[in-house]
């Protein structure tokens, strides 16, 4: 029984091609043709991206800036001291307040229909 060849048939119009050459040469000088423009990539990317970077960053820059003095003055002058335990008490009574707590009766929520209401 013949042995197959291991070389691939390629009529000669495909051999002219630039593909065929690109692999022909590709099978030679893998890192030449393949690893070195992916690298060039990379690092051509690298280099216009920190201007775009740069942009970015400059205009956080902008609104968050720090206080002058003079700035830091005036805020502390307005400011009001806050004690925790009044604006929790202070909120918590208002909102008792408004509500009758000796007059109440429980109720049951509303199903929807054909909703379960948890009863066996």
């Amino acid at each position: 029984m013949p042995t197959f060849q291991s070389k691939k048939f390629r009529s000669s119009t495909e051999s002219n091609s630039f593909g065929a050459k690109y692999r022909s040469m590709m099978a030679k000088r893998p890192f030449l043709l393949f690893g070195l423009p992916f690298l060039t990539v990379i690092v051509a990317g690298s280099f216009v991206l920190t201007p775009a970077a740069a942009i970015r960053y400059e205009r956080h820059d902008r609104k968050v800036r720090t206080m002058t003095r003079e700035e830091e003055l005036g805020v502390s002058a307005n400011k009001r001291r806050v004690d925790i335990r009044e604006e929790f008490l202070g909120c918590f009574c208002l909102r008792l307040a408004a509500k009758d707590l000796d007059n109440w009766e429980q109720k049951r929520v509303e199903r929807l229909k054909g909703e379960s209401d948890g009863l066996l």
